[in-house]
C-alpha cells in the first residue's frame, strides 16, 4: 500500500478509534464494569477492516463520512460482539484475542456475555440516531444490519460453525456457512458505505460494492484458514490450530494451501474488478490486495 493511501488507512482507524472510545460516556456507576468489559474488546485493537470499509464506500460514491460513522461504529460493535460469544467457554473457548485476554478471561463470562448481548442492541441503536440520514434510510440500514446479523446471517452462520464441530461439511455448505459468519457483516459494511452516500440498494453501483464485499470476505476467510495452520500466536495475537483441535471443517479439508491461496488471489481479482472503473477506487484495490497478502 503506498504511503498516502497507507495514512488515509491510518486516519480513519484513528478516527473510528476515537469514536469508539465515545460511547458509554455516560454510563452510571453501577454499570462501571460491564463498560469496562465492552471498552476492553472494543479496544483491544484489530484491523478496524468493516468500519473502514464502511467510510471508503461512502468516499467513493460521492458521500460526506459524518453520515457513515456511525454506521461504521455500528457495524465494529457487532463485529466486537461476535468476538466476545465466539472465544466463550461454550464455542470456541478461546483465552487470547488481538494479543491479550479474552473478555470472559478478563472479566468473567456472565459479564463478557451481557457485554457482548449490549454491544449488539446497542449497535442499532447507533444507527437509528444517525443525525445525518433521513429516517428513511436509517430504516434501511437497520434492516440491512438486521439481516446481516441475525439468523440468516451471522448468527445462523455460527450455527453451523457449532453444529459442524466433528463433522466433514461439503464446499456448499461451507461456503454458506462463511457467507452468513464473515460474509454478511463485510457486505453490510460496505452496503451501509454505499447508502449513506445516497446510493439506492437496487442500483448497478450498489451491485458492484456487494461484489467487492462478497469476494473480499471469501478471501479474507481462506486466508483466515491459511493462517490458522501456519501462523503463530505472536503474529496472530491469538492461539493458532484451533479449528484442527476443535474438528472443524475448513478451506483446507478442500484444498491445499497453495491452491486456497490461489483461490483467495483469484476472489480479490474479482472484487477489485468490481469497482476498478470509479474515479477514487484505488484505496480500496490496495486494501484488498493487503488483506489477501496479510500474516494476522
Amino acid at each position: 500500500m503506498n504511503e498516502t493511501h497507507k495514512q488515509t488507512l491510518e486516519n480513519d482507524i484513528k478516527l473510528i478509534t476515537e469514536a469508539l472510545q465515545g460511547l458509554y460516556q455516560n454510563s452510571p456507576k453501577a454499570l462501571s464494569q460491564l463498560k469496562a468489559a465492552q471498552m476492553h474488546s472494543l479496544l483491544a485493537g484489530g484491523k478496524r477492516i468493516r468500519p473502514v470499509l464502511t467510510l471508503a464506500f461512502c468516499r467513493l460514491f460521492g458521500g460526506n463520512t459524518e453520515a457513515a460513522m456511525p454506521y461504521a461504529l455500528a457495524v465494529e460493535m457487532i463485529h466486537t460482539a461476535s468476538l466476545i460469544h465466539d472465544d466463550l467457554p461454550s464455542i470456541d473457548n478461546d483465552d487470547l484475542r488481538r494479543g491479550r485476554p479474552t473478555c470472559h478471561v478478563a472479566f468473567g463470562e456472565a459479564t463478557a456475555l451481557l457485554a457482548a448481548d449490549g454491544l449488539f442492541m446497542d449497535a442499532f441503536g447507533v444507527v437509528a440516531r444517525n443525525p445525518f440520514v433521513s429516517s428513511e434510510d436509517a430504516r434501511e440500514a437497520i434492516r440491512i444490519l438486521s439481516d446481516a446479523t441475525g439468523s440468516l446471517g451471522l448468527v445462523g452462520g455460527e450455527f453451523i460453525d457449532v453444529d459442524g464441530e466433528g463433522k466433514s461439511l461439503d464446499l456448499e455448505m461451507m461456503q454458506l456457512m462463511h457467507s452468513c459468519k464473515t460474509g454478511a457483516l463485510i457486505r453490510a459494511a460496505v452496503m451501509l458505505g454505499a447508502l449513506a452516500a445516497g446510493v439506492s440498494v437496487d442500483s448497478a453501483e450498489m451491485k458492484n460494492a456487494v461484489t467487492y464485499a462478497d469476494s473480499i470476505g471469501l478471501a479474507f476467510q481462506i486466508v483466515d484458514d491459511v493462517l490458522d495452520v501456519i501462523g503463530t500466536p505472536e503474529s496472530l495475537g491469538k492461539n493458532p490450530g484451533k479449528d484442527k483441535s476443535a474438528e472443524k471443517s475448513t478451506y483446507l479439508n478442500h484444498y491445499t494451501i497453495e491452491e486456497a491461496i490461489a483461490l483467495a488471489d483469484s476472489l480479490t481479482k474479482d472484487a477489485i474488478g468490481a469497482i476498478s472503473s470509479y474515479e477514487g477506487s484505488a484505496f480500496l484495490t490496495e486494501l484488498a490486495l493487503e488483506l489477501v497478502s496479510r500474516r494476522n
